[in-house]
């Protein structure tokens, strides 16, 4: 089974091979733990490194999204810069959830919650989202997925995403923007483009309220 279809699994075939990669940013150095079966298992993805350095922080408070976890480098980073946010670190492959778990641990952030997406009370809104989205596993399911995470960001809150040019960069921001989404390119580093999604102007409307603690 290949990377591509075994990274999505909830419980990946693949033999357990457990190793470490390295993840430097912003002055955080920490060796992660990371396992086959997981996305981008022996490096830090390029992409993940492209949205890391490039995307702002959040510009209103509340909890954090880490969409696609995988190991944890984003929520982790995010979990740093963000000391005092609630950083929810989504995934549907459960090694890769407990990967996140055991590196949040490790590094002493106790404010990532790793968990399947079902795991997220439904009242819970976003100040801001970042995703090295699973563009691979198919638009039908990247939709409906982006439609119900975008869907859910508090007013002025962004969804950040890293996809690849050659993977349909353009066309997915402009369907981002016809499901009323507004999405900008915010950047493009070595092939890859990140995108700023903001939530629609109804947005504000929802009564539903984030009880995270101020970032």
């Amino acid at each position: 089974m290949s990377e591509p279809e075994h990274y999505f699994s909830a419980r990946p075939e693949v033999a357990s091979a457990p190793r470490t990669v390295r993840l430097t940013v912003d002055g955080l150095s920490l060796d992660l733990a990371t396992d086959a079966g997981v996305f981008s298992a022996d490096h830090i993805d390029l992409g993940t490194k492209v949205l890391l350095g490039s995307a702002p922080e959040p510009t209103v408070r509340g909890d954090l999204l880490d969409l696609g976890c995988g190991y944890g480098p984003i929520a982790l980073t995010l979990a740093h810069r963000r000391k005092r946010a609630r950083v929810w670190a989504v995934d549907v492959n459960e090694r890769a959830l407990e990967l996140t778990r055991r590196n949040a641990e490790a590094a002493g952030r106790g404010n990532i919650r790793a968990c399947l997406p079902d795991e997220v009370p439904p009242e819970v809104r976003f100040a801001a989202i970042y995703s090295n989205p699973p563009i691979k596993v198919g638009k039908s399911i990247l939709h409906t997925m982006l439609r119900h995470w975008v869907g859910r960001l508090l007013p002025g809150g962004t969804a950040y995403l890293v996809v690849q040019k050659h993977l349909g960069s353009d066309s997915l921001a402009r369907w981002l923007t016809d499901q009323g989404f507004p999405t900008t390119r915010l950047t493009s580093e070595r092939g890859y483009r990140v995108l700023a999604v903001q939530p629609t102007p109804s947005a504000g409307d929802d009564p539903c309220t984030n009880s995270a603690a101020p970032s």
